[in-house]
C-alpha cells in the first residue's frame, strides 16, 4: 500500500493537525460590524468606471439572529446600477482568504509575477486590472470564518464553522443577508470559487436554491467535487487514473515525450483514450495482471509519462503525483509544481521519494500576499490594527470537520463529496449552468477528475448541456498566465453575457 504523502494531507483535508480549538476572546461584549470606503476606477475597453469599494465586516446573525460572527468582506460596485449582476467569490484551502482571485483576475488592481518563473523581490509591480469582471458585475470578496477579517462572535465557536457543512451555511447566511442589505435580492446572481471554494460550490448552490434563492450560474475555477479523488486511497485506483492525463500534459510540456504531437490538446485526447481502455482495464485486474501484460502497459505509461518503464514496475503502475513531482526531473536536480506543473525548482532531496515543496506557491506567494496587504490597508484603507489572515492554518487548533450530511449512508460517511449536492440543483433547476475553468497543468485538481465527475452525475442530456467546460494551458491559478487571463475574461464574459439576460 501506498502511504499517503504528508504534504498533501497538510494542504488538503488537514486531518493531522489535530490540537484542541481555542475559542475566540472576548469581554462579553459583540463587536460591531465596521466598513471602510474607498473609490477606485478602471478603464476596460476605452470605457472608465468609477468603481466604489467597501471593504470590513458584516454582523453575521444565524437564523435566529443571534450574532455569530465578524464576517469579512470587500465589495465593489457602481452606485447608480441597482440590476447589475452581482459575483460572490472566494478561494478554497480549506481554509484561504480570498486575495488570490482578488488581487490575481477578478479585482480592480492586479499583481504581475513572472510567469511561469520566480518573481524577483520587491517592489512588486501592481496595475490596473485590465481582466477584471467588474466591467459586467458588481463583485463580493468572501473571506470565511478564521481568514481575513473574520472571526467568531458571542457565543459562537471556530468549530462552529470549520467543515464542510458549517462553511456552506456560514457562507450562505452571508450571502442572503447581504443581498438583502444591497437590495440586490432580484438582480442576477453568481457563485465564484476556486479550488475546495468549487467544492464548496456545489454544495452552496443546493443550499442557497432551497432557500428560495437560485443562481444564475456557477463559476468553477480548477474544480474539485470528491475529494477522494485527491488521495490515493487504498484499495482506490481512481486517483491513478485521473491524474495520468495530467502526467502526460506535465511531460509534454518539459519535452519528455519522444516524438511529441505539437498539438496538445490532440496529444491529450489521445491519452485519454489509452486512459479508458487500457490503464483502466490494467489497474481492474490486480495482481491477475499477468508479467508480460504489466510490462506491455509500462511502457505505455512510460512513453506518455516522461517516466520510465521500470519506476512504472517498481510502483506496481501506480504512481502518486508527489512522486510524480519528484521524478520527472530528477535527473535536472528539479521537482515540478503541483498547483501548476510549469513551474519547477530546486530538487532538496535528490533520493526522496516525496517533493519537499511546491515550485510554483514558492514562486508566487512572497509577491501576492505582500503587494496585497499594502493595497487593503493602503487603497482600501483598512484599519492598520487589524490582521488579515491568509490561511486558517496558521491558526492555532486548526481543524477541518469532513462530514457532510449528503454522504451519509448506513450512519457513516462513504465519500466525501458535495457533487450529488450540483447534481440535485440542476435536476431541480433546469435554467441553472455552470461554467467550469481547467488547467491543462494543475496537478492539484486535476481536469480529467472533473470530467469523470460531471460523467458521472447521470444528468438527462439537455441538463448536461449546461456544464460549460473551457481548458487553459496553465495551471491551478491560470490567471498566472497572461494568455490565459485573457481567454479567462472572455469565458467569463460570455458566460455571465449568456445567463443574466
Amino acid at each position: 500500500m501506498k502511504k499517503l504523502s504528508i504534504l498533501v494531507i497538510i494542504l488538503f483535508v488537514n486531518l493531522c493537525l489535530t490540537a484542541q480549538e481555542k475559542e475566540p476572546e472576548s469581554n462579553g461584549e459583540t463587536p460591531k460590524a465596521e466598513t471602510f470606503e474607498s473609490s477606485q476606477s478602471l478603464t476596460m475597453n476605452g470605457k472608465t468606471y468609477g468603481i466604489k469599494a467597501v471593504t470590513g465586516t458584516h454582523l453575521l446573525r444565524d437564523e435566529n439572529d443571534e450574532p455569530i460572527a465578524q464576517f469579512g468582506f470587500t465589495h465593489y460596485f457602481l452606485p447608480s446600477a441597482k440590476k447589475r449582476p452581482i459575483i460572490f467569490a472566494f478561494n478554497g484551502g480549506p481554509l484561504s482568504a480570498s486575495f488570490w482571485l482578488h488581487f490575481g483576475i477578478l479585482g480592480p488592481k492586479r499583481i504581475v509575477v513572472n510567469d511561469p518563473g520566480y518573481t524577483g523581490p520587491a517592489p512588486y509591480e501592481v496595475v490596473k486590472n485590465e481582466y477584471s469582471v467588474l466591467d459586467k458585475a458588481d463583485l463580493v470578496m468572501i473571506d470565511p470564518v478564521g481568514v481575513g477579517f473574520s472571526r467568531p462572535v458571542g457565543k459562537a465557536k471556530w468549530e462552529d464553522f470549520w467543515g464542510v457543512d458549517q462553511d456552506i451555511r456560514s457562507i450562505g447566511l452571508f450571502i442572503e443577508q447581504f443581498l438583502i442589505g444591497s437590495e440586490k435580492m432580484n438582480a442576477p446572481k453568481y457563485l465564484l470559487g476556486e479550488s475546495y471554494g468549487t467544492f464548496r460550490n456545489a454544495g452552496l448552490v443546493k443550499y442557497l436554491q432551497d432557500k428560495g434563492i437560485a443562481m444564475n450560474g456557477v463559476i468553477m475555477v480548477s474544480a474539485v467535487f470528491e475529494l477522494q479523488h485527491l488521495l490515493f486511497g487504498p484499495g482506490d485506483d481512481t486517483a491513478y487514473l485521473i491524474h495520468f492525463p495530467t502526467y502526460a500534459a506535465t511531460a509534454w510540456y518539459h519535452n519528455k515525450i519522444p516524438s511529441k504531437n505539437p498539438n496538445l490538446e490532440a496529444f491529450l485526447t489521445e491519452v485519454r483514450t489509452f486512459t479508458e481502455e487500457q490503464y483502466a482495464p490494467a489497474l481492474l485486474k490486480g495482481d491477475q495482471l499477468t508479467t508480460a501484460e504489466k510490462q506491455a502497459i509500462a511502457g505505455q505509461l512510460a512513453m506518455y509519462s516522461g517516466l520510465t518503464a521500470d519506476f512504472w514496475m517498481k510502483a506496481d503502475l501506480r504512481v502518486t503525483n508527489q512522486e510524480y513531482f519528484q521524478e520527472l526531473l530528477r535527473d535536472q536536480g528539479e521537482t515540478v509544481g503541483r498547483l501548476d506543473s510549469r513551474f519547477t525548482g530546486i530538487n532538496e532531496d535528490m533520493l526522496g521519494q516525496y517533493a519537499q515543496t511546491d515550485p510554483q506557491s514558492d514562486a508566487i506567494s512572497p509577491p501576492y500576499i505582500a503587494a496585497f496587504k499594502k493595497y487593503l490597508y493602503d487603497d482600501l484603507g483598512v484599519r492598520k490594527d487589524w490582521t488579515y489572515t491568509t490561511t486558517a492554518g496558521s491558526r492555532e487548533g486548526f481543524k477541518w470537520d469532513w462530514k457532510h450530511r449528503g454522504n451519509i449512508q448506513w450512519n457513516a460517511q462513504v465519500a466525501v463529496s458535495t457533487l450529488p449536492d450540483m447534481t440535485t440543483a440542476m435536476n431541480r433547476n433546469p435554467n441553472l449552468k455552470i461554467l467550469i475553468l481547467n488547467g491543462y497543468y494543475d496537478l492539484a485538481t486535476v481536469f480529467y477528475g472533473v470530467e469523470h465527475s460531471i460523467n458521472h452525475m447521470g444528468l438527462k442530456p439537455e441538463l448536461k448541456k449546461n456544464i460549460i467546460m473551457k481548458y487553459y494551458e496553465a495551471g491551478h491559478m491560470m490567471y498566472t498566465h497572461e494568455p490565459s487571463m485573457v481567454k479567462f475574461k472572455a469565458d467569463v464574459d460570455a458566460f455571465i453575457d449568456e445567463t443574466s439576460n
